[in-house]
């Protein structure tokens, strides 16, 4: 199964940004990896959706923790998307994962390793 590749991730104190990056080109040019999200999972936790994109990137979902603070967006030409963090939390620490929905059934998957990303207070 064509796994994504997450990238971005690091260090930074609360109230700095990141930028992640998924690469989706693994799909090849022509794939339509339909809904895109953006997921993360602290220890001891469950992996919870933190944003969505359509494929047109006309339709966007964040979760009320990050609402005003992140912003997904996509370049399908580019193959690839991101996540914007600004105002970042200690309590925004986490794995973070992109994930295809190519039926936008809510059934995400090709997930990758993840890019950690830690804040510090």
């Amino acid at each position: 199964q064509v796994q994504l590749v997450e990238s971005g991730g690091g260090l930074v104190q609360a109230g700095g940004s990141l930028k992640l990056s998924c690469e989706t080109s693994a799909f090849g040019p022509a794939f339509h990896t339909g809904t895109m999200g953006w997921f993360r999972q602290a220890p001891g936790t469950v992996r919870a959706l933190v944003a969505k994109i359509s494929w047109s990137g006309g339709s966007t979902y964040y979760a009320d923790s990050v609402k005003g603070r992140f912003t997904i967006s996509r370049d399908n030409a580019a193959g690839m998307v991101y996540l914007q963090m600004n105002s970042l939390k200690p309590e925004d620490t986490a794995l973070y994962y992109c994930a295809a929905d190519p039926t936008n059934t809510g059934a995400y998957g090709n997930w990758g390793q993840g890019t950690q990303v830690t804040v510090s207070s």
